[in-house]
């Protein structure tokens, strides 16, 4: 599946200024950081090209401190190549980052950090938070996807995407908008050309389970059809089967639990629990937050366990 970029996609608001993350040395430490943290804190963030958590760390701080709009500037110094500044600030491991302000250090930390704790670190420096313009998107693509607004959502995830190419929410996004789309031939060839790894991923699992659902070629034009069958013989499990997977396709929520629910109710083992099982993949296709997945969980247990 080929990701259409949208020139209409909205842009983060990030800084970018020129000298708020900057390389540093020895020489410059003074203009860069002393003179700088009179104003606004400076992050200094000391690591080398030989060090694993460095790599993950310092994409970390950059993306935070650009999210900082300004109130936090970084300067990296590579150790290996500033050993005197390393040993006046007794730099014994890396990653290692300080914080400066009004001239001197005021916090510190060593060791990869998770994001939410980087975050922190900044938040307590700037003085308040500093929000993620990232997940502000992805909470806007998120609306959009259940208002089945598919184009706005497509877009939005491509303005995340463009930013972080492996964000799991924004592909797993995409993937439901290309499904709610049709594009059913493309997103299959998308997800087939993912990693194992990737696929495995929460977001991007539970939106391959929605196009296995779309790929089990029910449709719109099957629900009449399905209706007028169980109205005919309401134990015809297969006619409910047939009702639920057509109600899924026209993404009428409440009624496909229903039936999936009375065939569970009828007869747990019908067809190897193809009805436990289907209503597992709406639940996984839907989310565990939707309305329809926390009812049918409800209503499962309470059949399950009667």
């Amino acid at each position: 599946m080929s990701i259409i970029l949208d020139a209409n996609a909205p842009e983060p608001a990030t800084n970018t200024t020129p000298d708020l993350i900057k390389d540093g040395s020895v020489e410059t430490f003074v203009q860069d950081v002393i003179e700088p943290s009179m104003e606004v804190p400076v992050v200094v963030d000391f690591w080398a090209p030989w060090c694993g958590p460095c790599k993950s760390l310092t994409p970390t701080i950059e993306k935070v401190t650009r999210e900082a709009g300004g109130r936090v500037k970084l300067v990296k110094i590579n150790i290996d190549e500033n050993q005197e500044l390393a040993a006046q600030l007794r730099i014994q491991s890396v990653p290692t980052v300080y914080a400066f302000k009004d001239g001197r250090p005021v916090d510190a930390f060593q060791g990869a950090q998770p994001e939410s704790e980087v975050r922190a670190f900044y938040e307590k420096l700037a003085g308040g938070p500093i929000e993620s313009p990232i997940e502000a998107i992805l909470e806007q693509a998120a609306t959009a996807l259940a208002e089945d607004d598919h184009a706005t959502a497509h877009s939005l995830y491509v303005s995340v995407l463009e930013r972080e190419q492996q964000n799991e929410v924004a592909i797993g996004g995409m993937i439901r908008c290309m499904v709610g789309m049709g594009e059913i031939e493309e997103t299959r060839h998308f997800v087939d050309n993912m990693s194992d790894l990737d696929r495995l991923k929460p977001a991007i699992a539970a939106a391959i389970s929605a196009l296995e659902l779309a790929e089990t070629g029910y449709s719109p034009e099957d629900l009449e059809a399905a209706r007028a069958k169980v109205a005919a013989n309401p134990s015809d499990l297969q006619a409910q089967y047939d009702l639920g997977m057509a109600c899924f396709a026209t993404n009428k929520r409440e009624d496909a639990v229903k039936a999936m629910i009375t065939i569970i109710r009828t007869d747990r083992e019908w067809n190897e629990d193809a009805g436990r099982t289907q209503l597992l993949k709406f639940f996984e296709a839907w989310g565990p937050s939707d309305p329809a997945s926390v009812a049918g969980r409800r209503a499962l247990s309470t059949v399950l366990f009667s």
